[in-house]
């Protein structure tokens, strides 16, 4: 009996393993989505963001003397944050994507 329940156990553990692989794996591939659709931006002008995305929710100097635009939605009750980095001659240079999919 002690077998069978191993067995049964030991099956178990595998789907629940093999399902979690699937989920990261489409995971990854939103996230690398994600990427290339705002590594457009990086090189390009601030006015060239805004046309496509709309007026930021926030926009702020950091600490390093930048900009930053922070566009803020929400998908299915999930908060998304795109934040990007725009220097003082207002060319994109970098951004951060988080909750977005």
């Amino acid at each position: 009996m002690k077998k069978y329940n191993f067995l049964i156990i030991f099956f178990l553990a595998l789907l629940f393993l093999n399902g979690c692989q699937a989920v990261k794996k489409k995971t990854d591939a939103i996230v690398e989505k994600e990427n290339e659709k705002l590594s457009k931006y990086i090189g390009k002008s601030s006015n060239e963001l805004r046309l496509d995305l709309g007026k930021p929710d926030e926009d702020y100097k950091n600490e390093k003397g930048n900009f930053e635009l922070v566009y803020n939605t929400k998908k299915y009750g999930i908060p998304c944050e795109r934040r990007f980095e725009v220097n003082s001659n207002y060319v994109v240079i970098g951004f951060v994507s988080n909750g977005c999919f």
